[in-house]
């Protein structure tokens, strides 16, 4: 490994870090040397997850709390800080829920629980990561947002909403602690192939579908989202700070027709 992709001696968060993308995310930033909170609700999964990377041989500790209670996440964040001596050099904001309902059956409280989860927690949890960071003059915060972050979709207006509503805060955010030292990106991805996809990949025909409308004709592996990440939380993304990263296989940056529409 290089220095420049290297984390030794850091600390980072990763919330949501107990399966799928997150856990990916959590593994690659472990493997490049960092000391990994594993974040999640559950704590089982969370603690198996844990144990996994431990038998890699990689230093990795736990803290199950809900985003849903956002004074749980800004106890999370300044017990981690205050366990870790005031330190905390990474931060990554995976966690979110999804939300379908048709905009005329929408009700207030999904709308109040979806925005709760996926823009009001990861702003608690920035501001948090920032009070340690700013002293130190050194950051890397990541958003994990969704190829919906930068185009829209039906049936699922809170969800989109929310993703944008994270692009945005990312770039304000990034304007604001640049001259601190600490970069604020957004990593937004597509289709992949996780444990959270399970029930769509069952319908017959769509994992097939939306390979047909993605340039590189597949779904992503969940390691290729982690590798992105472990980037942008690395020196060797200094000079990368209020952007959103699309890594969807080029299905929001082109536009391909189905085959059967050629």
């Amino acid at each position: 490994m290089t220095k420049r992709f290297s984390l030794e001696g850091q600390v980072a968060v990763v919330t949501g870090a107990s399966r799928g993308l997150g856990f990916e995310m959590a593994k690659a930033i472990a493997e490049s040397g960092a000391k990994v909170w594993m974040t999640a609700r559950g704590v089982d999964q969370l603690e198996d997850s844990a144990a996994r990377l431990r038998a890699e041989g990689h230093e990795v500790a736990t803290r199950a709390f809900d985003l849903a209670d956002g004074a749980a996440c800004v106890a999370a964040i300044r017990d981690i800080g205050a366990a870790e001596g005031g330190r905390l050099d990474i931060l990554v904001n995976n966690a979110g829920i999804n939300a379908w309902e048709p905009l005329a059956q929408a009700t207030t409280a999904t709308w109040d629980r979806v925005i709760g989860t996926n823009v009001r927690a990861p702003y608690l949890l920035c501001r948090e990561a920032a009070r340690l960071m700013a002293p130190r003059g050194y950051g890397r915060i990541v958003n994990i947002g969704s190829a919906l972050a930068v185009v829209g979709r039906e049936n699922v207006t809170a969800y989109v909403s929310s993703k944008h509503g994270l692009a945005g805060m990312t770039r304000a955010m990034a304007a604001e602690m640049g001259s601190k030292g600490i970069t604020v990106n957004m990593m937004a991805p597509g289709y992949f192939l996780t444990e959270i996809n399970t029930t769509i990949l069952a319908r017959p025909g769509y994992e097939k579908g939306v390979s047909s409308r993605i340039p590189l004709g597949r779904w992503g592996d969940p390691e290729e989202a982690g590798g992105v990440v472990a980037f942008m939380v690395s020196k060797a993304s200094g000079y990368m700070n209020g952007h959103v990263l699309t890594v969807d296989g080029g299905l929001t940056e082109t536009f391909v027709l189905p085959v059967d529409a050629a």
